[in-house]
């Protein structure tokens, strides 16, 4: 669900309603995470700013801040000079080429460090009677002649169960395909990188959709700058070089305080994202197998979230309220939930 290594960026700051309960459900979830694990995520409040470069960014935020303000969810409109104030290094010259005509700020928003939150919740899963087998490849989906779920085969033998559920990210196309589902889902990858660690600098979390980047700094003093996705659709974890290029260029643009920092590396992994740019989350046409997927770039803020929702969704054998709208079926209903613009990064 996006524990491994990312950005690491937390917010709910999404336009529609059934986005703004789910992403926000997660937000109060991080709250007391580290309380629950009995381990710090380093969960850091910071804030999260998203920056408006023209005229359509100026009124796509305005509208996200009304929808926001009607689902109880915070977010508030920044002048230039404002967003200047909130993070220094930010440079609002008028003569940029990506010019900062404003702002719009989520002040619950933050990070979290993303291996805390992968051995915290292994440690409590462990705790409460779960066996996790690392390096062991699913390689099947073994079905009933009724056509419900007996079990999975891995490459280190059977484990019969009537409940699967699957949480897979970039390969969960893959998995859906072993039971005989073809799930609408395109693979792509998506790159990070660091720079060399440096005092702390910059205080919040800066996104930009215009420019496909997003910057924050890590407690090691890095500065964690995130692209946007390649335009191909691969299952390979290296990116293309011209994405990072982009965005460091953008990145220098918009921060020219950072121009001269090294960068000290780069990674790349695969996101799996719906035509929607939403979640599929719930149940399956398989009786007994369950779907966590198509976060796109965004599963690591809804982690605990989606955690509980897929849960209660396995032992219920029906959705939660929340996440009921982010079934499968809604791509043949037609009751999408099109988030393309508030993911802040290139889908």
């Amino acid at each position: 669900m996006g524990t491994g290594r990312n950005t690491t960026i937390i917010r709910s700051n999404y336009l529609y309603d059934e986005s703004a309960r789910i992403y926000d459900h997660a937000l109060d979830l991080w709250d007391g995470l580290s309380q629950e694990l009995n381990y710090n995520v380093m969960y850091s409040k910071r804030g999260v700013m998203m920056l408006a470069h023209n005229v359509h960014d100026m009124q796509s935020f305005h509208r996200h801040i009304h929808a926001n303000r009607l689902n109880g969810v915070d977010n508030q409109w920044l002048t230039p000079e404002e967003a200047k104030a909130y993070c220094p290094p930010l440079s609002i010259s008028k003569n940029a080429r990506y010019p900062v005509m404003g702002a719009a700020l989520q002040k619950k928003g933050g990070v979290a460090r993303h291996d805390s939150v992968a051995w915290g919740y292994a440690r409590a899963a462990a705790a409460l009677g779960v066996d996790i087998i690392q390096n062991c490849a699913v390689t099947g989906i073994k079905r009933a002649a009724d056509g419900a779920v007996e079990g999975i085969e891995t490459e280190r033998g059977f484990i019969a169960t009537p409940k699967v559920g699957v949480s897979a990210a970039g390969n969960s196309s893959v998995l859906m395909e072993m039971a005989g589902l073809r799930f609408p889902l395109e693979s792509y990858p998506l790159q990070a990188l660091v720079s060399e660690p440096v005092k702390p600098v910059f205080p919040c979390v800066v996104m930009s959709n215009t420019v496909h980047a997003y910057i924050s700094q890590s407690d090691k003093g890095e500065l964690v700058i995130g692209a946007g996705t390649d335009q191909y659709v691969s299952y390979s974890q290296h990116g293309a070089l011209h994405i990072i290029e982009h965005t460091l260029a953008s990145i220098c643009e918009i921060f020219p305080l950072f121009k001269r920092m090294r960068m000290l590396r780069s990674w790349g992994g695969v996101v799996d994202v719906t035509p929607d740019r939403s979640p599929i989350l719930g149940k399956t046409p398989v009786p007994g197998l369950y779907v966590n997927c198509g976060w796109g770039t965004g599963g690591f803020k809804a982690t605990p979230g989606a955690g509980h929702l897929l849960a209660h969704t396995i032992a219920k054998d029906e959705p939660h309220k929340i996440n009921a709208p982010f079934t499968l079926d809604r791509f043949r209903t037609g009751r999408l939930i099109d988030e393309a613009a508030a993911a802040a990064v290139a889908h």
